[in-house]
């Protein structure tokens, strides 16, 4: 990474490492931004804004300090000075401080590096993976499509763009980011969908025990 990366703060995107991301550019800020991580080395550190942002906006709300940086893979620059981009998610990263010399907002940040996955992590994420490929056999996408999990995607691959492409609450999915391992994050994953599932079958649990 370079000695500072560029920040988006999104209220609604969580950015996972090797997933794709496709974004519409249109503040000028983050054209400005877009125009200069193109012109260097096309990094873009995605990251969520804390609960509150509405008040500051245009100013630079507070964000968590975990997010995930990407590459700009392509980008398409239109007639009005927009941009269309996509990002590859690369690895997770934590703030250390902020740089407020420019338009919009750089950061000083450290590179988080995922625990290693011991023979035993790994049986344990297959498994978990398994829950997955249960869980959501049942399930489409918002498009009515079903949602098919190719068996060639490492586990690593199908654990993170789950995490990103589901229908999830933005702080369930920068909570999936903030898992030190790939088992935690498996795990986590299952438990949530579990949860969604158990919810889904019964829409008047929370009013059961009252």
């Amino acid at each position: 990474m370079s000695d500072l990366l560029p920040l988006f703060p999104l209220p609604n995107v969580v950015l996972f490492p090797n997933v794709f991301l496709a974004l519409h550019i249109f503040e000028p800020r983050y054209r400005e931004m877009v125009a200069d991580a193109v012109a260097s080395d096309r990094m873009i550190g995605m990251v969520l804004l804390r609960p509150g942002w509405e008040h500051d906006y245009e100013g630079r709300p507070p964000v968590y300090s975990i997010g995930c940086s990407g590459v700009i893979t392509h980008v398409e620059r239109l007639a009005d000075g927009r941009y269309n981009i996509v990002l590859r998610g690369l690895e997770r990263f934590r703030i250390l401080a902020e740089d407020h010399a420019r338009t919009y907002r750089r950061a000083t940040v450290d590179a988080l590096v995922e625990d290693a996955v011991s023979n035993e992590d790994r049986a344990d994420v297959r498994r978990q993976r398994a829950k997955l490929e249960t869980l959501l056999a049942p399930a489409t996408d918002k498009a009515g499509h079903e949602i098919k999990i190719p068996s060639a995607m490492s586990d690593e691959d199908l654990v993170n763009a789950l995490a990103q492409y589901l229908d999830l609450e933005p702080l369930e999915k920068q909570a999936l980011l903030e898992k030190h391992s790939l088992r935690a994050r498996a795990e986590s994953l299952v438990e949530l969908l579990e949860m969604k599932v158990l919810m889904a079958r019964t829409p008047n649990a929370s009013h059961v025990a009252h």
